[in-house]
């Protein structure tokens, strides 16, 4: 209503102003109090109340509201002698004043329940006495949701949401490296743990499905139907996408490298779940280790992301297309060299250019590279020669700089 607590826009011609006075100081002295008081309705009927006001303090033992508990005493207040109503008429406002109470009667009398003892009062009734000792503190009562529907801050869903940003990061680090090394999975156990991997997405999609969330004015949502709605317009096509199955496609010898590579990179879709899953990392600002941490986390994983960009770089340009020779400048020709794995043309076989280093040796090598160029650091024994190389390294540069 965006009115006082003391509910003075209801006072009136009749209003005891010492009354409203005593009101207005019980607020500003955070007191416990009670009194009778004379109100009027939007109609400009007078109503007694019998107010009882009590504040409510947190775990700090600040106050942070006021309970108000409003009794209609009007009944109480009229007179039943009235020598303008005679007969069956006073008989039926005795009727009618006693009916209208009988709720304020409940609320005022202590309830006593069968084979009790009489003097013992009922927890509800000593709460509307607004004891000291009994008066609850000020705390977030847990939402009553249905049976299937899972709180959104529960221990459950917070150990849940830890274990998909760790297989997040797992994914942050595995997909750029087989995009870029163009590898895939014929081993059998990387290809059970990807797929385990993708089965914990696809029930994380239907734990969303069953998981209350926070609306726009803060209040927890936790109408199926609602939250149903919620998710399929937000997260849903993201994490459908970044579920499916790709390493199983990519297993099979005859899918296309294209095609194969095409399935491998959708898969960094999954990566845009990192800005939903950290805004749960914001209260660990506050200390200086676990921002640390997550600092050299961050670096070492663009540092990661770039390396691989740049063997991607080096590895399409390394053979020249139009002569069918190796690049003698590239870095990786000369990596291949002091590494005694040289390149070699397979005439009879494949036709293809073959050799050069291993894979290991080639991310090592682009790893340091991207984190000496990251930390302005380059010390030129790996450099880059061709234009797509040099305009990558300008940008990897100015990244480090800022």
């Amino acid at each position: 209503m965006k009115k006082g607590e003391a509910c003075n826009f209801m006072y009136g011609e009749l209003t005891d102003k010492e009354t409203g006075e005593k009101v207005q100081q019980i607020f500003e002295n955070y007191e416990m109090n009670s009194f009778e008081i004379l109100m009027y309705k939007k109609n400009r009927m007078p109503v007694w109340f019998f107010v009882k006001i009590a504040p409510i303090r947190n775990e700090q033992d600040k106050v942070v509201l006021f309970l108000c508990t409003f009794s209609d005493i009007t009944a109480f207040k009229q007179p039943i002698e009235d020598d303008s109503v005679k007969g069956w008429g006073k008989l039926a406002r005795l009727t009618r004043a006693l009916t209208s109470s009988r709720g304020v009667l409940q609320q005022l009398a202590p309830t006593v329940h069968k084979g009790e003892n009489v003097h013992k009062h009922s927890r509800l009734a000593e709460v509307l006495q607004l004891g000291s000792d009994i008066l609850p503190q000020y705390k977030q009562e847990t939402p009553k949701t249905p049976p299937h529907i899972i709180l959104h801050y529960c221990a459950f869903k917070t150990t849940w949401d830890w274990v998909i940003l760790i297989l997040t990061f797992y994914t942050a680090i595995m997909v750029p490296y087989n995009v870029s090394f163009k590898t895939k999975q014929n081993n059998v156990t990387w290809l059970v743990v990807d797929s385990i991997v993708d089965v914990i997405f696809l029930v994380d999609i239907v734990l969303n499905f069953h998981t209350t969330f926070v609306g726009p004015a803060g209040e927890v949502i936790s109408d199926p139907k609602l939250i149903r709605m919620n998710y399929v317009k937000t997260w849903f096509v993201i994490d459908l996408l970044s579920c499916l199955p790709y390493d199983v496609i990519n297993a099979f010898e005859n899918v296309d490298e294209g095609i194969s590579s095409l399935f491998s990179s959708l898969k960094v879709v999954r990566l845009l779940r990192l800005g939903r899953v950290a805004r749960k990392l914001d209260h660990y600002i506050e200390y200086g280790a676990a921002v640390l941490v997550l600092l050299v986390c961050v670096f070492g994983l663009a540092a990661h992301w770039l390396a691989c960009i740049w063997y991607s770089i080096g590895d399409y340009e390394v053979i020249d297309e139009n002569t069918n020779s190796v690049r003698m400048d590239s870095w990786l020709y000369i990596l291949s060299e002091s590494g005694g794995t040289p390149y070699r043309f397979n005439a009879s076989g494949s036709g293809r250019w073959e050799g050069g280093p291993s894979k290991d040796s080639v991310y090592i090598t682009s790893l340091y590279f991207t984190m000496t160029s990251l930390t302005s650091i380059g010390f030129g024994n790996i450099a880059p020669t061709t234009d797509g190389e040099k305009l990558f390294a300008v940008a990897m540069m100015m990244i480090g700089c800022e």
